[in-house]
């Protein structure tokens, strides 16, 4: 249980907007678990509260991830505090619903510096940092959607997500000379806080159950998986075990997005 002993590692997107595993708060409570220094970032202390009792200990900070400066301010604040950046998980994003005609131009802007913008200030940002260091690991949260339609038109979170896929790819190939792996975790569809808070009063005008069960439909292995899932996942690729491995992704989906159906 020490895979990550003394690794210092920045967590985004470290709260949830409800109770439960969100990806975000399973990283921090598993890293912390194997022995990492977190710095757990979100843009709301509020939803940092439940993170922290399940993992005290953690540093936090506040902070708007697609905001240049303020996450170069962080970055710098997580070096002031432990010296070094060894990991970082680009985990922030959100989907907003419509395809392109009655989408907003407003929306599809929010849409990509949400889940695309913050991914490459997060990298930007750090990699100086672990280049200096002499290496480090970045992991990046995409999702289904951006590798297959999952079942709702939302375009600008699906053309994110498949970005934030491809610029881990290119990303791992111009760093990998400098000892620094980057890769990414595709989760598909979970039971995370943001179900039940979020997504079944977009879709199901509120009923969770009915959303739940919409979703275990598409995945062959019956049930849905929840942030614990994505984060051992993480857990995986930001650990020395994954040395070798860098430009790829883990799907985290049980199965759905290789059915035919």
């Amino acid at each position: 249980m020490a895979r990550l002993k003394d690794k210092v590692a920045i967590v985004t997107g470290a709260g949830s907007v409800g109770p439960g595993w969100g990806n975000g708060r399973s990283t921090v409570v598993r890293f912390v678990e194997e022995g990492a220094k977190v710095f757990a970032v979100d843009r709301d202390q509020a939803l940092l509260k439940e993170t922290v009792e399940r993992a005290p200990g953690i540093a936090t900070h506040i902070c708007d991830v697609t905001d240049s400066k303020a996450l170069a301010a962080m970055v710098k604040a997580c070096v002031d505090k432990f010296g070094r950046v060894d990991i970082l998980v680009n985990n922030v994003g959100g989907s907003a619903a419509g395809g392109p005609v009655e989408m907003t131009e407003e929306v599809w802007d929010a849409q990509v510096d949400l889940n695309l913008k913050s991914v490459f200030l997060g990298c930007k940002h750090v990699l100086p940092v672990m280049e200096k260091q002499g290496g480090g690991a970045i992991v990046n949260i995409a999702s289904a959607s951006g590798i297959r339609f999952s079942g709702s038109a939302q375009v600008a979170y699906a053309a994110t997500k498949a970005g934030v896929i491809q610029l881990s790819r290119v990303v791992a190939v111009q760093y990998a000379p400098k000892g620094i792996r980057v890769n990414s975790v595709v989760p598909g569809q979970l039971h995370t806080p943001m179900v039940e808070v979020r997504l079944a009063k977009q879709r199901m005008g509120g009923d969770v159950d009915a959303l739940l069960k919409s979703r275990v439909k598409r995945i062959p292995m019956g049930f849905a998986g929840d942030g614990r899932d994505t984060a051992n996942a993480v857990l995986f690729l930001a650990s020395d075990e994954a040395r070798f491995i860098t430009g790829t992704e883990i799907v985290v989906d049980g199965g759905m997005t290789v059915r035919c159906d």
